[in-house]
């Protein structure tokens, strides 16, 4: 989010926090990682659906707590990037060191390794 908003001008930053806030449907980031066996790369992805919550978040430029309300938005759909790669590395489809490389929140992804769920 605050990437595509710092591409505009200042003066124009709030305008486009409530335009995106309102017409956001949802936000699919994807990272190619390479495979623990060598056979070519995977995909791993985080989801985040715009839900009323995040729309404040945008609207407020409170970005830096949406990764908490993708965390906690599974029943609407959403997947952190590090529930994701720790999923893959459970399935052994990649390597531990690729899921502390490419997290955001290493901790975080620790934590769910350390519970062995995703």
């Amino acid at each position: 989010m605050d990437r595509i908003v710092d591409a505009f001008p200042a003066s124009r930053q709030e305008q486009v926090r409530v335009q995106l806030s309102g017409n956001l449907k949802a936000v699919l980031s994807q990272l190619l990682l390479p495979r623990k066996d060598g056979l070519g790369r995977i995909a791993a992805f985080e989801l985040m659906i715009n839900t009323s919550s995040i729309a404040t978040l945008i609207r407020e430029n409170k970005t830096f707590r949406i990764a908490g309300d993708i965390q906690t938005g599974s029943k609407y759909g959403m997947v952190s990037l590090e529930a994701f790669l720790a999923d893959l590395y459970q399935r052994g489809v990649i390597s531990y060191d690729e899921v502390m490389a490419k997290a955001q929140d290493p901790e975080a992804a620790t934590q769910l390794l350390r519970q062995g769920k995703p």
